[in-house]
């Protein structure tokens, strides 16, 4: 039985190949939705998968331990808050900072970061060289350490040096290839601005999202206190921002990175809240006018942002999935009427309706599915292609293709199933009779 099942779907696989490769044109223009859909959908895919990993990697640098108290970040926006709403938000200064590292026991790093929204920022010189505008960054002695940032050369700063305000710089990678690309930076004196300031130390490539020159490496690190003694104070309290009055200085805010003890991360977060409501004087129900962000709350929001994408792709996608589906459906219908009298043949021969049911829903499905496999191909090369061209990174996961093919597929069986119905019901008497 199970022999003479294999044999009767052998022979229907064949006569659907046959009527594919019979009425090419008809065939072509029957599974072009499906081809534009499944291609939408593995080309959107790979390069969605492709960004994702990239950032991904980028948000991984944090630590993923690492706090970080901010003014506002993207966990604000996704809660909700207007811009507005979160600028009038108290600037954070290093005095927060040290109430921090002497009221939380559970807190093992502190780090400073002074320009860390790009507000400070200049082009650096050395010789005849110089750099376009990069953003300056203040920080400690602890801010490889929070960073998990990799030293090509050099060394990163002494308490000493921050202590004292030493005009002593570590340079990311985007500065230091512009700078010195055939000679040793370390000990070189370079201009920032009109001041001075010794190289101690170059930086490796950061991971940048998508593989896009976003920015990544065009920085340069000082001593938080030499930040402060060239561009200006922290500016503590609450800025006045109103939609027809913009002030800069919202920007002008410290971010603190807090390295939690081993396994402490949640009494740490707890008691880091509890000391920043009470320095910016917050009742029980008023909630906090700053910002606890971890690498964890960061991917989260991501994941709900690309599963958004994702989704929204999948629908744009589905229509053109349907458009091909009702092309199939009209051209079975076309094939049964033109099919009548085979259709009486093998009826009155002895094959029953769910023989006939089969065979054209089968075709149906062997359609789409050829529609599918075309999609595939040329997402990925899509893909391939944009990758090649602008090095963006890109990701061809096993499960994207299950989804092309076991959509095309689908849409073979969904809207082959009336035709094939019909063709099953068709009288074999009037089937033979049928011109």
């Amino acid at each position: 039985m199970a022999q003479i099942r294999t044999g009767l779907l052998g022979e229907i696989v064949a006569m659907s190949w046959d009527t594919l490769t019979t009425s090419k044109m008809r065939s072509a223009l029957t599974v072009l939705g499906v081809v534009i859909g499944i291609t939408s959908i593995v080309g959107m895919t790979s390069l969605i998968r492709g960004f994702d990993n990239s950032l991904r990697d980028s948000i991984k640098q944090l630590g993923p331990n690492t706090i970080i108290v901010q003014k506002w970040g993207a966990l604000s926006f996704a809660s909700g808050k207007s811009f507005l709403e979160v600028a009038r938000r108290p600037n954070l200064s290093k005095e927060d900072a040290q109430a921090i590292e002497r009221d939380c026991p559970s807190v093992g790093l502190i780090d400073v970061w002074l320009g860390a929204f790009g507000n400070t920022q200049s082009r650096i010189y050395y010789g005849h060289e110089k750099t376009k505008q990069v953003m300056i960054l203040g920080a400690t002695e602890n801010w490889a350490a929070v960073n998990s940032a990799k030293l090509e050369y050099g060394r990163l700063f002494l308490p000493t040096e921050v202590e004292h305000r030493r005009q002593v710089v570590v340079l990311g990678n985007n500065p230091w290839q512009s700078l010195f690309p055939n000679i040793d930076p370390i000990g070189k004196v370079v201009r920032i601005g009109s001041n001075e300031f010794t190289v101690i130390g170059v930086l490796g490539k950061r991971p940048s999202p998508g593989g896009f020159s976003t920015g990544a490496d065009d920085f340069a690190v000082v001593p938080f206190t030499a930040h402060e003694k060239f561009y200006g104070k922290v500016l503590k309290g609450s800025a006045k921002i109103t939609a027809s009055s913009f002030n800069p200085a919202v920007f002008r805010t410290a971010m603190i990175a807090v390295v939690p003890r081993e396994g402490m991360r949640e009494q740490a977060m707890r008691e880091v809240e509890a000391v920043m409501r009470i320095r910016h004087k917050l009742n029980l129900d008023q909630p906090n006018d700053f910002d606890l962000a971890t690498q964890d709350a960061v991917l989260k929001v991501w994941d709900q942002i690309s599963s958004a994408t994702f989704l929204a792709l999948i629908v744009i996608s589905s229509i053109a999935l349907m458009v091909g589906g009702i092309g199939v459906m009209a051209i079975m219908m076309i094939s049964v009427t033109e099919r009548t009298r085979e259709i009486g043949v093998r009826k009155a021969l002895g094959a029953r309706r769910r023989e006939i049911l089969w065979q054209f829903l089968i075709e149906a499905a062997f359609l789409t599915s050829a529609g599918g496999l075309l999609g595939i191909v040329f997402g990925s090369s899509i893909g391939l292609i944009v990758h090649w061209a602008s090095g963006f990174p890109v990701s061809l996961p096993w499960w994207s293709f299950a989804i092309g093919i076991g959509f095309s597929a689908s849409v073979g069986i969904f809207f082959g199933l009336f035709p094939a119905i019909k063709a099953s019901r068709l009288d074999p008497i009037e089937a033979l009779r049928y011109e």
